[in-house]
């Protein structure tokens, strides 16, 4: 599944949860890097706003679906892929750092809540090594001498893989920056994770996401944050559905 921007192409090219963990964990082994991102309506809002993101976009290595409007455009568009929420992946992507034998590192959110989430992954991944937590200060500007500092303080951390809990466009432009300076390190931009493993944000009820419903649930659980963010995701979808037919 791929979206067009020109001058350029976003392409869906991992396609499931399993083919992603392999993929990640060859690269661990081996040390050759990546830039993970996970798609969604808000991040096609943003592609088709902002220039500099659709460059740091197209300049991720591994791209899966996150979002149940992403996959039913796939499978309008005859090329499926499978549902991948980038914050339901912390874990297993830990599982595959410590499979591959490197340490990890938490980027984002706020002191206290990257302390959580690193105890929890530690619960939950036994012999999971962190090897540094670092929370940005408000502001953070991904592309700054200040981001260059901190991927210098990530790369003699050790760490092979990095998560990054920024939000989107900053975390998806950290992780490019990273690829130029710490090419071997992988990055993966994964929202809410680390608060939702932490605690400090509440994820959907299992119900609601089995319906395909967490959007709603979370616009009504912040329906001023979230309210126009999902009207406009809502307002391109005519547009994306057009496209996806004409990839049949």
């Amino acid at each position: 599944m791929e979206f067009s921007f020109p001058p350029h192409r976003i392409r869906v090219n991992i396609p499931n949860r399993a083919a992603l963990l392999h993929e990640v964990e060859d690269r661990l082994r081996h040390g050759t890097g990546f830039a993970l991102a996970t798609i969604n309506l808000d991040h096609l809002v943003k592609l088709g706003d902002d220039p500099a993101f659709r460059a740091v976009y197209a300049a991720q290595d591994l791209v899966v679906a996150d979002g149940n409007p992403v996959v039913w455009l796939s499978r309008l568009a005859r090329r499926p892929v499978a549902l991948v929420p980038g914050s339901d992946m912390v874990e297993p992507l830990a599982r595959a750092a410590r499979r591959a034998g490197v340490s990890v590192a938490l980027v984002g959110t706020t002191e206290p809540a990257l302390a959580a989430a690193a105890d929890t992954l530690r619960q939950r991944v036994p012999g999971l090594e962190i090897a540094a937590t670092i929370a940005p200060p408000m502001g953070f500007d991904p592309q700054s001498d200040a981001a260059r500092r901190i991927l210098d303080t990530l790369a003699m951390s050790g760490a092979g893989l990095t998560f990054i809990a920024l939000g989107a466009p900053r975390q998806e432009a950290f992780a490019a920056h990273g690829r130029q300076l710490v090419p071997a390190m992988g990055f993966a931009s994964v929202g809410a994770g680390l608060d939702f493993l932490a605690g400090t944000q509440k994820r959907a009820p299992g119900w609601v996401r089995a319906l395909a419903m967490e959007w709603l649930w979370r616009m009504l659980s912040n329906p001023r944050r979230l309210g126009v963010r999902y009207l406009r995701s809502a307002l391109i979808l005519p547009g994306q559905v057009l496209a996806a037919w004409r990839l049949r």
